[in-house]
């Protein structure tokens, strides 16, 4: 039978902070090697973020998964064996010891790179971690350690507005997912 060399998505995961060293490592490995027609895309998703640093606009790529790289790759024969041996690479998501690498499904791969299939959006609700009336707890910022319960969700910027009673009147906060907890 011949090989189509179909190539699916793959996550590997990287030391945090070191995913541009990975996807460039993974990148010159793979052209060293002459392995081109099996990875053809190494990419590390970001989004831009601006900052205001003493009255100038700076935007910044931010990781937008630290700790992930994510490549297209047909992997075969010693490709995954190439790839994980790479420095700062621990290996890839979803792999079970001594397993093959687990590819992403066609809608994941669409979140990450943005283009979001309106059916993957509705049955997959999992990505929201809380519910509208749900008391959450800070656990990030100023208002570290007061409880809150959640009002609204912003799936898209991912943050929540949460009313949080301080000094006895409600507050309205808007917190990112990271900033809060489940109780």
């Amino acid at each position: 039978m011949a090989d189509n060399n179909i190539k699916k998505w793959y996550v590997v995961r990287a030391v945090s902070g070191q995913e541009n060293k990975v996807k460039a490592y993974i990148e010159t490995e793979i052209a060293r090697l002459g392995m081109g027609d099996y990875v053809s895309q190494v990419l590390v998703p970001t989004e831009k973020v601006v900052t205001v640093k003493e009255g100038k606009k700076i935007i910044k790529d931010k990781v937008y998964f630290p700790g992930y790289v994510m490549i297209e790759a047909n992997l075969i024969g010693e490709i995954p064996h190439i790839i994980k041996s790479i420095t700062s690479v621990i290996g890839f998501l979803g792999e079970i010891k001594g397993g093959e690498p687990v590819p992403l499904r066609l809608s994941e791969v669409n979140r990450m790179l943005g283009k979001v299939d309106e059916l993957a959006v509705n049955t997959d609700t999992r990505s929201i971690p809380f519910n509208i009336g749900e008391t959450i707890k800070v656990v990030d910022g100023p208002f570290n350690g007061f409880n809150g319960t959640v009002e609204k969700i912003n799936e898209e910027k991912r943050k929540l507005e949460v009313m949080v009673k301080i000094f006895g009147r409600k507050t309205p906060l808007e917190l990112s997912f990271m900033q809060v907890e489940k109780v």
